[in-house]
């Protein structure tokens, strides 16, 4: 009797067993037409030195020049995830609204800041290709378009207080040779429509490839983690000095489009994590 007892517990158990690993694997299946989400994280950090402290991490160009922070921001736009066979899907692109973020480096949480993205298709994603600044297209969108960013980025000081057009990068701190004590202010972006100004076109487009495939599914978040390299910054594709010509400079002047070309070359994925 005792035995027969054992014996229908044994295969109850196993059965039930047997449902939930039916039930996570079911979880973890790519549906077709099904959504999910991902994150992305943003760690700003010297190569040398780790993460940046604001007006603490004191840098050291390749020109010989020490230089810190007070500001770091810039905007994130047009977010892309491709799978192995190139197919792409792309997040709210030239829809600022939904599909613009500003990485502030003042709202890290243990140095990285978070973007969440919803409505993702499952899949399984080999690269990440993402804006920085916001494009032409979507700019000359106009109010209607661009509405609600617009307002978040001029409440972030991401937009231009005399002209038209987006902030693209807003760094701020302090330079010098012995010891950063020279205020330095950089902002680069777009003004109005370039076409008709005859103006730089600052904002660059990035893809990345991952190391790990992230995998988007009913219950995994995969989180990319994507370090910014900020030695780049005056240490990159074009060794920069900063001097009284160009440390108040604002706007798209040379200066500021070698900036631009030094930044697109900072970002690397460092890690995925599917779970």
């Amino acid at each position: 009797m005792k035995l027969n007892i054992y014996i229908k517990f044994l295969l109850l158990s196993t059965t039930f067993l047997f449902l939930t690993s039916c039930n996570a694997d079911d979880d973890n299946t790519i549906v077709e037409g099904g959504t999910g989400a991902i994150q992305i994280k943003f760690e700003n950090g010297f190569s040398n030195l780790g993460n940046i402290v604001l007006n603490q991490t004191t840098q050291t160009s390749a020109n010989g020049q020490k230089h810190q922070f007070s500001t770091l921001k810039y905007v994130v736009s047009n977010i892309t995830l491709i799978k192995s066979d190139g197919t792409e899907f792309a997040f709210h692109y030239n829809d600022s609204d939904k599909g613009a973020f500003i990485v502030d480096q003042e709202d890290a949480v243990g140095g990285v800041v978070y973007l969440d993205l919803n409505e993702i298709p499952q899949g399984q994603y080999t690269k990440i290709r993402f804006g920085l600044g916001i494009n032409q297209q979507a700019y000359l969108l106009g109010h209607d378009g661009q509405a609600e960013f617009w307002s978040w980025a001029g409440m972030e000081g991401m937009t231009w207080s005399w002209a038209a057009g987006y902030i693209f990068a807003k760094i701020e701190g302090k330079y010098g040779i012995s010891s950063p004590d020279i205020e330095f202010v950089n902002h680069s972006g777009n003004m109005g429509n370039i076409s008709q100004n005859g103006t730089p076109d600052l904002y660059r487009e990035i893809t990345l490839d991952l190391p790990t495939t992230a995998q988007v599914t009913s219950s995994i978040v995969p989180s990319i983690h994507i370090l910014a390299d900020w030695n780049q910054y005056l240490s990159g594709e074009t060794d920069l000095t900063l001097d009284a010509s160009n440390d108040m400079a604002m706007g798209s002047s040379q200066h500021l489009v070698d900036v631009t070309n030094n930044l697109m070359k900072m970002f690397t994925v460092d890690h995925v994590h599917n779970d």
